[in-house]
């Protein structure tokens, strides 16, 4: 497992992040947790550091069942922790807040459901319209000061949005969508990110699974992907047959086709970790060996011309 530092950070990460979007039941149904506790152990055996959720997952189900995982195991100090807040679920009704107060509140919500003193990367999971930039910074600086937060970074913005919160405190990382069919945000968030020295770790790096290359035409889906066009029809047999394409590029680097598209992600140079979500333990460790290395220039821009949603 290769490590790098995050943005400007003191944080040391590995260059794959274990993502736990998978403990959302309404977006992925219910899974086995003793499994993705196996999933945990198997990440540190090789090689992962850095665990992304947000308490949004589960509505606090992701950060209580991590939390219990690090009481149990007594491992906590052995992984760099990034988590979210934005989306408000104490009401059982969801509406973005990133207002001072609730900040302070969630801050404390996530510290206590993952039984821990610290959070090392604490992420704005997206854009707030209503909230000022200066009421955010003003909440951040406080939990900072108090040595609950270590280091800030935001989710799915824009090059305007995040200089908005620049203005005020350090954006120490962007997490954006970005793989070989989500590829927006190379044109400026992705330069900005390097020129300012931001870190990136890219979200859906595998688009929910798509470029895994495990699905045949006929796959039928019942979770969040369900109503997706990607996922079906003509769109999703033209998506399938163009990735088969890519079986010569895998084998010449002696991966397999998820291997490959991770590694087609972690090869820009922009990209500091790519988030693989995981249910199983198989999910982490066959994917580990994608940051072993990078692809050329020549066979990165030959698989973005291969594999793309048009």
């Amino acid at each position: 497992m290769q490590y790098t530092q995050l943005g400007k950070t003191d944080l040391n990460v590995s260059r794959i992040c274990f993502g736990c979007w998978q403990l959302s039941p309404r977006f992925w149904g219910e899974i086995d947790l003793r499994e993705w506790t196996a999933a945990l152990r198997a990440s540190e055996e090789v090689g992962v550091n850095f665990i992304d959720t947000a308490d949004a997952y589960g509505d606090g189900f992701a950060e209580t069942s991590l939390g219990d995982f690090f009481a149990a195991e007594g491992c906590r100090d052995r992984f760099v922790l990034a988590t979210k807040f934005y989306w408000s679920f104490e009401t059982g009704k969801r509406y973005p807040d990133t207002s001072y107060d609730y900040i302070l509140r969630e801050c404390e919500a996530s510290l206590k459901r993952l039984k821990t003193d610290v959070i090392d990367l604490y992420q704005i999971h997206a854009w707030d319209p209503l909230t000022r930039p200066d009421e955010v910074a003003a909440a951040l600086n406080r939990l900072k000061k108090e040595g609950k937060v270590r280091w800030f970074g935001v989710s799915n913005l824009n090059v305007e949005q995040m200089r908005a919160y620049q203005r005020h405190f350090d954006v120490a990382c962007l997490q954006p969508l970005y793989n070989m069919l989500d590829r927006k945000v190379e044109a400026e968030e992705l330069p900005f990110c390097q020129s300012e020295r931001i870190g990136v770790i890219t979200y859906s790096t595998l688009c929910r699974g798509l470029l895994s290359g495990k699905y045949s035409k006929d796959q039928t889906f019942n979770d969040a992907r369900g109503n997706n066009p990607r996922f079906q029809g003509e769109r999703f047999a033209r998506i399938l047959d163009r990735l088969e394409q890519t079986k010569p590029i895998a084998e010449k680097y002696g991966l397999t086709t998820p291997q490959l598209a991770v590694r087609w992600a972690l090869t820009n140079p922009a990209v500091t970790s790519a988030i693989v979500g995981v249910k199983k333990p198989e999910h982490i460790t066959t994917i580990a060996p994608a940051a072993d290395g990078v692809l050329s220039i020549a066979d990165w821009h030959a698989l973005a011309e291969m594999v793309h949603d048009g």
